[in-house]
């Protein structure tokens, strides 16, 4: 019912996202006549220098180039427009930011650092974005908030940069603590850090998404690290907390990425990890390692993955995850595949994962949890030292939990697992694993459980 409510909330904000556009354009401070049309517009190391070249740039036709100040931190103490501290992106702009900051003032009322509009294009270069906050208006709507950092309505590039330290926070919906679109993204060689989308409400139907990145657009992201950022939910709320790192609800790539360190905290409420798709998702060369999906008294899922679509994982470690929910159930220390979700994960190792319990909680899937009816193939693909814990509790599959949903195995190994039963893997009942040249050894107390149920494996 969460996940419903959610959804509905974001397919209804399109014509919201519009008015906020238009507002933003609109408010654009007097200022002496444009210039002439130039290539390059130098900024000169002040606020109010950077307010009048992105306000002549949007004036100008044609596309325009800014060269901030090279070391320059722009710090922002007022909001330009709205929840905005620089006005809005409208037409075409590119910021060379020489490696300058643009930064909202510790003492600064709450407002996000900048806004892209659905006219706009914005090409971010060498620069840092941090300590925006945005807590009242998500592109036109009070509903939720969003972009910490920066919203983009329009396309967005940015490239050698870091985003850090940026806040979304609402009493509904937090999405994209970092940054936050509905447009085309693309970020290369970006340092994601230290970011939150926080769930500041009460209601069970409330919730936050994408930490680090919500992208509700096409999204790419190249060698680039997205680290330390959170997704965190009010106490027992039984709420949504999902994507800590990064949350796609449009087709995505990741290649060549570091996605660690995040951490998605829904006390009583319902916890996803690192990475969560509901799109189709591809990730290639990428490590995903030392995330958290933490839900006391409710249920976890996926500490470094999770998907409700197609997540393609090609040359990737997932490695040192944990999906926790004392109390409760957890879900797949490594990556959680949904009703909806089909996985395939190609010459890539699933190694040192914990699905983890106390309180007499159920645990299940130290690797991989495929429970409600979803996909999982692997192809050369090592499942390896995952574990699955709940003393007192039930603790099951500690490579692989399969119920309802089906598992394919081709030339791939699960070993050295460890679970209170089906140490390599649990096949409950409805569940249909296939092993093709795919030995299961060595896991801890035994292969595969119940007796019989995964043909070709023994123990």
């Amino acid at each position: 019912m969460v996940l419903m409510a959610w959804q509905n909330v974001r397919t209804g904000t399109p014509g919201r996202f519009a008015a906020l556009a238009a507002m933003a354009a609109g408010a654009v401070v007097a200022l002496p006549a444009p210039l002439a049309h130039a290539a390059t517009i130098p900024v000169a190391c002040t606020v109010p220098a950077l307010v009048a070249a992105i306000n002549t740039a949007n004036e100008q036709a044609g596309p325009d180039t800014l060269s901030l100040a090279g070391g320059c931190t722009y710090r922002l103490v007022t909001a330009d427009n709205g929840p905005n501290g620089l006005p809005a992106i409208t037409s075409e702009i590119t910021v060379n930011g020489n490696g300058a900051t643009i930064t909202r003032a510790q003492t600064a009322p709450a407002f996000r650092i900048l806004f892209v509009a659905a006219t706009g294009k914005l090409t971010l270069n060498s620069a840092t974005i941090s300590g925006g906050r945005a807590e009242t208006e998500c592109q036109g709507t009070t509903d939720f908030a969003c972009g910490g950092g920066i919203s983009s309505l329009g396309t967005l590039t940015v490239n050698n940069s870091r985003v850090r330290d940026n806040t979304a926070a609402h009493d509904a919906f937090a999405l994209g603590g970092g940054i936050d679109s509905t447009g085309t993204v693309t970020l290369d060689n970006v340092e994601v850090s230290g970011n939150a989308a926080t769930y500041t409400g009460t209601s069970p139907e409330g919730g936050s998404a994408g930490g680090g990145v919500a992208g509700e657009g096409p999204l790419t992201v190249n060698n680039s690290r997205l680290h330390h950022n959170v997704v965190t939910n009010a106490e027992i709320t039984e709420s949504l907390a999902f994507g800590s790192g990064l949350a796609a609800f449009a087709p995505t790539t990741v290649k060549n990425s570091i996605i660690s360190d995040n951490r998605a905290s829904a006390p009583g409420g319902l916890a996803r990890g690192g990475l969560t798709s509901g799109a189709p998702m591809t990730v290639t060369g990428t490590v995903i390692r030392n995330n958290t999906a933490s839900a006391p008294g409710g249920t976890s899922q996926g500490g470094g993955a999770a998907t409700n679509s197609t997540l393609s994982l090609t040359a990737t470690q997932v490695s040192g995850n944990l999906s926790t929910a004392p109390g409760g159930t957890a879900l797949s220390g490594a990556i959680q595949v949904a009703s909806t979700g089909a996985l395939t994960l190609t010459s890539s190792t699933v190694q040192g994962n914990t699905a983890s319990v106390t309180g007499g909680g159920t645990a299940q899937g130290g690797a991989i949890s495929n429970a409600t009816g979803g996909t999982v193939t692997t192809v050369q693909s090592t499942i390896a030292g995952n574990t699955v814990s709940s003393p007192g509790g039930t603790a099951l599959g500690g490579g692989i939990f399969t119920g309802v949903g089906s598992t394919t195995l081709t030339r791939s190994a699960v070993t050295a697992n460890r679970a209170g039963d089906g140490g390599g893997i649990f096949e409950a009942s409805g569940g249909t694993v296939t092993l093709n040249q795919t030995p299961v050894t060595g896991n801890t107390p035994n292969n595969c459980r119940p007796s019989g149920s995964v043909p070709g494996c023994a123990g």
